[in-house]
């Protein structure tokens, strides 16, 4: 055994064998085991009569009653089908029709990139009990069922399609689709990760048309990742990938209509340097709107296509010093004169009721905090139903509201953490999600008015679970910076805290624009590491600074075109401040982060050197002109308008300034950060002569996860802090 390690084994030990029948918390519980994963509610929906929803449970598709929890009948039981129609006998997703005669199934998944997959569809009868194997068994992306529930459309090869159910009759919507050219029906790589959304077509309200994007990448440039599969050489998979300045794919909104069986491109005028992030049909079924966003990112038009005539005419426009967000929040309301609209145009983010002509418009929400979600309208009381972090930036609640702006009433009073609803079709009812930092989430039904009907699952003895391991509560606290500006975070202590002991301290954060780690609500198999590294003599602390969410425009956007710059000086706030409490050991504090956390904890050990004593990252950004075009040029413009931006606050030109350690981690298949970021920022470190750690996962995306990839990736990292902090 080498002697320098003896010491540290005996520090490790003290917390392994405590004297205490209390359980140790291990990396294989949380990560290969799953003893600490909670319960869940699989596949809850809301069905059409809003009396009912239907869940997964045992490959059956179970509908229940919303006030009892009594199954009404088993809809759907895969065991029984399974070999028939080439079906596998079990399946990923499911979805309804609207009338809820058919259901559509996907099975056999598989990833394309971050979040668009491949997947084997099945068509399901529930009178006749048939079950129908969709174009063949081939796999599709993005399958959906009309309106009427007689077609399904769905995205193969880049091209778009719908089959008739009645028959089998397959219409190809589109031939020119191409791989790395011609996209129809389906994002490309940079509208998927930064837009949110894979499926880019969209059935008329009567099932007579479908609207599409057509994205043509020809002149996109191509980025090439190696996967290594025990081959003589690596598989080369080279996808289109616009980086900062870089071309992106011209986008054209498309009309298939049945009547006139072709499509036609939809004229919206000059599309040069533009976005189309959003299309969505009206309750006409002869208008679609369309979203029109400039490259800047800060001029949004939202037009209204008459599919009649093919004309287009401005419904509404919104402009903004920094930028514009994209949400799902328009809402058009059955009368065909208004919509529902949230903004930031008054300083936070509010809901309004707007004219169709976007002249007219009433504030329906208003105060100093944001509305974070927008559940739907009842039109037959005329109520809307939001989430918001009115009480405290840290919670969040539901809300119900009338499109006045009257009577607004917290349908979750007493839950005092984060609140996630989901609404039935009628509004009669909503199942709510509720959880805080340290208590696990629990299921609920309740009524319009927020009363509890009945609780589907309260992970009642995950209590008992936190109790057996001894963990410790986490706390919530504030702090004020050198240039007066309030932070909030929270603090894990060791059980055994002594205000008279000196503990080292581990940051985690993330600080990425509008996000929100600094939250009362459960934070997953994350908590348990954590829990791990308090019991074995750490602080935990996470710390939100500015340019995150929950507070208002100003405070989030004021990192706007310097992205780096005000989060790290409050990382290092907040850690001078830990380093001020009579408990901290200043000499050993650390900061860990993922993706734009990794971003901001290289930053942080080098302009921070004098404070930090240890850093790890795991998937980097180091320099933001190797990022994409829509996510970096919203937050910093190009490298050629903001150069100094771009200079200042990139890891890579601050190699020379590390001292403390520092651990490099990334997957090498990771298609969003790509591992680029970390081997520049490793030769910046070598030309600097500067000694660092790394570690490199082959064949891994972003989320370095797969044949124990998590388990080895939280092994070394606390391996890491053990040694290092």
């Amino acid at each position: 055994m080498h002697k320098s390690l003896y010491p540290f084994l005996l520090f490790i030990l003290a917390f392994v064998l405590p004297g205490t029948s209390q359980k140790q918390i291990t990396l294989e519980d949380i990560y290969q085991s799953y003893t600490f994963r909670t319960k869940s509610v699989p596949g809850f929906s809301f069905m059409k009569d809003g009396r009912h929803y239907s869940v997964i449970r045992d490959g059956k598709i179970q509908k229940m009653d919303v006030t009892t929890g009594t199954l009404s009948e088993t809809v759907f039981e895969s065991g029984k089908l399974s070999g028939k129609s080439g079906f596998s006998g079990d399946f990923d997703e499911y979805t309804f029709s609207e009338d809820e005669s058919k259901i559509l199934l996907q099975s056999e998944s598989e990833s394309l990139f971050r979040h668009s997959t491949a997947a084997k569809i099945h068509v399901y009868d529930v009178k006749t009990g048939n079950l129908t194997e969709v174009f063949g068994g081939k796999k599709v992306s993005n399958p959906k069922l009309s309106p009427d529930g007689e077609k399904v459309a769905f995205v193969h090869k880049n091209n778009l399609y719908f089959v008739l159910l009645k028959n089998g009759n397959i219409t190809q919507v589109t031939t020119d689709g191409k791989e790395n050219q011609v996209i129809n029906g389906m994002c490309d790589w940079v509208y998927e990760e930064e837009f949110s959304f894979t499926r880019a077509f969209y059935w008329s309200p009567d099932s007579k048309k479908i609207a599409y994007l057509r994205f043509d990448e020809n002149e996109v440039p191509q980025f090439t990742m190696q996967m290594f599969r025990d081959e003589g050489y690596p598989e080369n998979v080279t996808f289109k990938y616009p980086r900062v300045g870089e071309k992106n794919s011209k986008v054209t909104a498309m009309l298939y209509d049945f009547s006139r069986g072709k499509s036609v491109a939809i004229d919206l005028g000059d599309l040069t340097e533009m976005y189309l992030p959003r299309l969505k049909w009206t309750n006409d079924p002869n208008k679609l709107c369309i979203y029109k966003l400039n490259r800047h990112q800060n001029d949004l038009s939202l037009y209204l296509t008459d599919t009649k005539n093919m004309k287009s005419t401005l419904m509404y426009q919104e402009k903004n010093k920094y930028y514009i967000d994209i949400t799902d929040d328009l809402t058009f309301l059955k009368d065909g004169k208004s919509f529902i609209w949230s903004s930031e145009k008054d300083g936070y983010n509010h809901l309004y009721l707007m004219s169709m002509d976007g002249k007219k418009e009433t504030r329906i929400t208003s105060g100093n905090w944001d509305v974070s979600s927008f559940f739907g309208v009842d039109p037959k009381n005329q109520m809307i139903f939001y989430q918001a972090g009115e009480k405290s930036p840290l919670q969040k609640h539901i809300y119900s509201i009338d499109l006045t702006g009257q009577n607004k009433t917290d349908l979750t009073p007493t839950l005092t953490g984060t609140n996630n609803a989901q609404f039935s079709n009628t509004f009669e009812y909503f199942a709510n999600t509720f959880s805080n930092i340290n208590t696990p989430p629990v299921y609920s039904v309740r009524d319009r008015q927020g009363n509890n009907i009945r609780t589907i699952e309260d992970n009642a003895t995950y209590g008992k679970i936190q109790e057996s391991y001894g963990v410790s509560p986490v706390e919530f606290f504030t702090f004020s910076t050198s240039e007066n500006v309030r932070l909030h975070g929270w603090m894990l202590k060791p059980a055994d805290f002594s205000s008279s002991k000196k503990y080292p301290v581990f940051m985690t954060q993330y600080s990425g624009p509008g996000s929100q780690s600094v939250t009362d609500s459960w934070k997953g198999s994350s908590y348990w590491w954590y829990q791990m590294l308090a019991k074995a003599g750490y602080i935990v602390v996470c710390v939100d600074g500015r340019g995150t969410g929950g507070r208002g425009e100003e405070f989030k956007k004021m990192t706007y075109l310097k992205l780096g710059h005000y989060e790290v000086l409050d990382q290092i706030e907040a850690a001078r401040y830990l380093a001020s409490q009579p408990y901290v050991d200043k000499t050993r504090i650390g900061i860990f982060g993922w993706s734009y956390g990794g971003f901001m904890s290289t930053l942080c050990i080098l302009k921070g050197n004098d404070v930090f004593k240890t850093a790890i990252a795991v998937a980097p950004v180091t320099n933001w002109k190797w990022y994409d075009t829509v996510y970096t040029e919203r937050y910093m413009r190009t490298t050629s308008e903001n150069e100094q931006g771009y200079a200042e606050n990139s890891p890579v030109y601050f190699a020379d300034k590390l001292k403390g350690n520092l651990l490099l981690v990334h997957g090498m298949a990771d298609d969003n950060v790509h591992f680029q970021h970390t081997a520049e920022m490793v030769n910046a470190l070598i030309k600097a002569n500067k000694q660092f750690d790394t570690h490199f996962y082959p064949n891994r995306n972003h989320g370095i996860y797969g044949d124990n990839a998590t388990l080895h990736l939280y092994t070394k990292m606390t391996n890491y802090i053990y040694e290092k902090l």
